[in-house]
């Protein structure tokens, strides 16, 4: 039912193959849109965003560093997650 296809990367512009057994996958998952990135680029865009700069803060509730995966503001208040889970829980 499935036959390989060529795709050309929208990253690097080198061709790679779209395996049968990858568009049956893709099928049963209920994707529609073929893959736009080869496996290279797909690992490194997936790595840049897991090495995400992270910042240290004070927390406004118990007073504890915290680490966080964004700037800290001064107009917004931040928590460790210990006390963010107690702000949601209520």
């Amino acid at each position: 039912m499935y036959t390989d296809k060529t795709l050309v990367c929208k990253d690097c512009g080198n061709e790679f193959v779209f395996t049968a057994g990858e568009q049956e996958f893709y099928a049963e998952k209920g994707f529609t849109n073929e893959p736009q990135r080869c496996k290279q680029c797909r690992d490194a865009k997936k790595n840049a965003s897991r090495n995400r700069e992270m910042f240290t803060a004070v927390c406004a509730s118990c007073g504890k560093e915290a680490v966080i995966p964004f700037k800290p503001r001064d107009d917004r208040p931040v928590y460790c997650s210990e006390c963010f889970a107690k702000q949601k829980g209520e």
